[in-house]
């Protein structure tokens, strides 16, 4: 299998001509099938795209990790690119209003309607069940909250008939390439927690090992302890690559870095990985 995956756009960047920007946006190229998970805050996914010689007509499929703008923001500049019809895998809940009430309560959610994407030739695919791609690409449809320690940000919330209630989460999504050495799993933000999401990844698939795992861990804000005990659980995983991206932290990276020197590396824009 050919598995090379590339990172559009990110928090940093491998190289001066890359644009940085707050968010994630991976491409997937599996045996010649193209799949892009999440287009970034804004312009970035197709600027850079652009800047490494990568052509977006050729996409085959994409998937939305969550509704958020900094996953979902370039959806727009994505489609226009694209030029062609194109299904988008996700959650119902991506067009739910979203909110950070922090000090602003600022709107966080997807800035286009579904009419106006639809126009551009996205049909979307919305659904909480996992859905196989092919047969060794999976996203994980609704991620069970299951362990003790992994939960979801206080501060986000959803609008819902003028009153604002705390937003599970529920449409955050992540995917799984199965190989000969194990899952690829590729992360959005983690809102759900990461082992949460390879938990369910393994048990989806019926494949306990994980050779690498890539993208956002939303450990920025984590605790000691929850670093402590998602590092115990990446050791008992025994993930033998760990990319990290986004949402991750440097306070989260360097633990990370410290914990797993062999393995760990920083998925930033640019980061280009052929695997396994």
């Amino acid at each position: 299998m050919d598995i090379k995956i590339t990172t559009l756009s990110e928090n940093t960047a491998d190289t001066p001509d890359l644009i940085a920007e707050w968010g994630l946006s991976i491409l997937m190229d599996i045996d010649g099938y193209r799949i892009l998970f999440d287009t970034g805050a804004s312009f970035s996914a197709i600027y850079n795209a652009q800047m490494l010689g990568i052509d977006l007509s050729t996409i085959d499929k994409m998937v939305l990790s969550h509704g958020h703008f900094d996953h979902a923001g370039g959806l727009l500049n994505v489609l226009q690119r694209i030029n062609k019809p194109i299904e988008i895998i996700a959650h119902p809940d991506i067009w739910d209003a979203k909110y950070a009430l922090r000090a602003d309560h600022r709107y966080i959610g997807i800035a286009f309607n579904r009419e106006q994407l639809e126009a551009l030739g996205a049909t979307f695919y919305l659904t909480k069940d996992p859905v196989w791609i092919k047969d060794n690409i999976v996203t994980t449809g609704e991620i069970p909250m299951i362990n003790d320690y992994e939960q979801i940000d206080p501060d986000l919330y959803i609008k819902q008939n003028n009153e604002f209630k705390h937003d599970p989460l529920a449409d955050d999504l992540a995917m799984a390439i199965k190989t000969e050495q194990g899952l690829v799993i590729i992360l959005g933000c983690s809102h759900r927690g990461m082992i949460n999401t390879i938990n369910h990844l393994q048990q989806i698939t019926g494949e306990t090992r994980v050779y690498c795992v890539i993208g956002g861990t939303h450990l920025m804000a984590a605790s000691p302890e929850r670093l402590a005990k998602t590092t115990a659980d990446l050791r008992q995983i025994a993930v033998q690559r760990l990319g990290v991206s986004h949402c991750t932290g440097f306070q989260a990276s360097s633990w990370l870095a410290q914990e797993f020197p062999d393995i760990f590396f920083l998925n930033n824009t640019g980061t280009q990985l052929n695997l396994p």
